[in-house]
């Protein structure tokens, strides 16, 4: 079978020696060809990381049979990411071994231990979006208004109080002003702005005068 050995460690200044060591004797005694991917000085908490990535990317091209992995926290952020991952390897055909926690999803008794990993995985969504739910309920009931502030409508100068007069102060036509004021983009200090709005349909009843 086509392994892929899977180590990663967190600062610089440690070594993933130790787990490779381990996965390559393990790989060896079943018989295993194995390639090696190994993020250094890579957190467990960041989204991106390349040597995983580049596995996930190869199990999909069909070059790898199984995912052997030192500990489970070597390889998931988190239960939840865990989980997904190795459905995602699943789905193309990858199995999934880790070493230190006996769980070898190459047999029924290890695809029986996803299976239960899958399904604490699911309990901590919801209770994760059952918080999130109570958290809100107890915002509206408190009155607190939820979502984003609305914008109040922005209140254009038009000199000389009328789109006439401002078309000639700015020195343009009087329906190019208009859109101007329309569409929020009053030149600042008499100078013209790059007419980039699209034309509205314009009624100079419904432009708000500031005199």
């Amino acid at each position: 079978m086509r392994c892929a050995i899977y180590a990663r460690v967190s600062t610089l200044d440690q070594t993933p020696e130790n787990q490779l060591a381990e996965l390559r004797q393990y790989a060896g005694a079943r018989g295993w060809t194995s390639t090696e991917y190994v993020d250094r000085g890579v957190s467990g908490a960041k989204d991106r990381r390349p040597a995983l990535d580049q596995l996930v990317a190869d199990a999909k091209r069909r070059k790898l049979d199984v995912l052997l992995c030192w500990r489970l926290d070597r390889l998931g952020r988190n239960l939840r990411h865990l989980v997904v991952l190795l459905e995602e390897l699943r789905s193309v055909g990858v199995a999934f071994v880790s070493l230190n926690e006996g769980i070898d999803a190459t047999t029924p008794a290890g695809k029986l231990q996803l299976h239960v990993l899958a399904a604490l995985a699911e309990f901590e969504r919801e209770r994760i979006r059952e918080r999130v739910h109570a958290g809100l309920a107890r915002a509206r009931a408190q009155g607190t208004r939820l979502g984003r502030p609305r914008k109040g409508t922005a209140r254009i100068v038009v000199p000389g109080g009328s789109v006439r007069a401002a078309a000639s102060i700015w020195g343009v036509s009087k329906s190019t002003a208009a859109r101007w004021l329309a569409a929020g983009r009053a030149p600042v200090d008499g100078t013209n702005p790059v007419d980039g709005a699209a034309a509205f349909a314009t009624d100079c009843s419904e432009i708000q005068m500031a005199r």
